[in-house]
């Protein structure tokens, strides 16, 4: 099982990175439908991540049968192991049941079982009224069954249900109900793998990296919070092979760490729904330490002619996407993150004591880039 990479954290103590709900369900889906096509019970999947980590992960509670109308079906489980993530989810069954049904039209589907929540409100990764399975699972756990039905020589459809029992008490520990997902948590994951987020373990991380680069002749620094940022850096901006450093939810201490060792300028990229909290003066942006995402940019919108019917359509937004098509349907949009975008240069000066040069560029998932602070252009130049 290929989930032994080390971070260095803590007085060097090594961290033992995981794998998400996403990929337990996809190599549990992986046992359910080979076992349901042989009749032979797999001990193990194994699993690509779309992060390129080979995985090997153990099946349990293996069992086979028929449906009441007498088609096959097949039931595999995967443990999560968060590695050594402190995740809520670290230890539940993540289930798979395949029912295969050969009278049917070739075609695969895939539903939610217990414990695996139910999106209510628009504006999420998933569709209303569909399982809470992200992108990236959905289309892992569709890989597998597509890969079986050509191996097997399979023609009609085949039914995947996936289920976390424990989900339905874990997700009251969650923003799930908050955000419209009903009935249990969210089957998650961009890549596949859980990193280590031992706060200051990864804050060491994060140094250590920084470091690094500066060892390696960097003078100027990009600084992303994680896979969007970077994905976003390679796919639009056409920004590769720089010196990068992902700063998860800790972008204060990665400022004052940049700050410390002589960086002469930082470029910040990140989505929108992280960086307005830095526009709020807010440097960790974890949820758990508050979510002012709506509220700050309520408040741009107000201070550039936004009516109240408007500002309370955007406290009722889910994500920082709605409220960006919010602001569309008033033509506030650009006005607004401009404003935003002077209050974030503002924040990200005053933490690093305009002791360098320093900029961000912000981008949404659904519309792309929106904008920079003035000195990004001249920093992205630089890089």
């Amino acid at each position: 099982m290929d989930t032994q990479k080390k971070h260095v954290g803590q007085k060097n103590k090594k961290l033992r990175q995981g794998y998400t709900t996403g990929t337990c369900a996809a190599a549990a889906a992986q046992g359910a439908v080979v076992f349901a096509f042989s009749g032979n019970i797999p001990k193990t999947a194994h699993i690509h991540t779309p992060k390129g980590t080979d995985l090997e992960l153990t099946l349990l509670e293996a069992e086979r049968g028929y449906t009441k109308e007498g088609q096959v079906y097949a039931t595999c489980a995967v443990k999560k192991d968060s590695g050594d993530d402190p995740d809520v989810t670290n230890g539940v069954l993540v289930y798979a049941k395949v029912v295969l049904e050969p009278e049917k039209e070739e075609d695969v589907c895939l539903i939610g079982g217990l414990g695996v929540g139910t999106v209510t409100k628009p504006g999420l990764a998933c569709a209303v009224g569909q399982p809470a399975i992200n992108p990236t699972p959905r289309h892992m756990i569709e890989q597998q069954m597509r890969q079986a039905i050509e191996e097997f020589d399979y023609h009609g459809r085949v039914t995947v249900e996936i289920s976390i029992p424990e989900g339905i008490e874990i997700a009251k520990r969650t923003y799930n109900p908050r955000l419209g997902i009903v009935g249990g948590i969210s089957v998650l994951g961009t890549s596949g793998i859980v990193e280590p987020m031992s706060e200051q373990a990864l804050i060491d991380t994060i140094k250590v990296e920084m470091n690094m680069q500066k060892a390696a002749g960097a003078e100027y620094l990009l600084i992303t919070p994680g896979n969007y940022g970077e994905t976003f850096l390679k796919n639009t901006m056409k920004l590769e092979k720089l010196y990068t450093v992902k700063c998860s939810n800790f972008l204060g201490e990665a400022l004052d760490y940049a700050e410390e060792c002589g960086f002469k300028g930082i470029l910040l990229v990140g989505h929108i729904g992280k960086l307005v909290k830095v526009a709020g003066g807010i440097f960790n942006t974890h949820s758990k330490y508050g979510d002012a995402r709506l509220e700050i940019m309520s408040a741009h919108a107000a201070l550039q002619g936004a009516q109240q019917k408007t500002i309370e359509a955007l406290m009722k937004c889910l994500t920082t996407d709605d409220a960006i098509s919010a602001l569309d349907q008033v033509q506030l949009r650009e006005k607004t993150i401009k404003s935003i975008l002077e209050k974030l240069d503002y924040h990200i000066k005053e933490r690093t004591h305009k002791s360098m040069e320093i900029g961000a560029v912000t981008f949404s998932n659904q519309y792309g880039y929106l904008g920079q602070t003035k000195d990004a252009a001249k920093l992205i130049e630089r890089l």
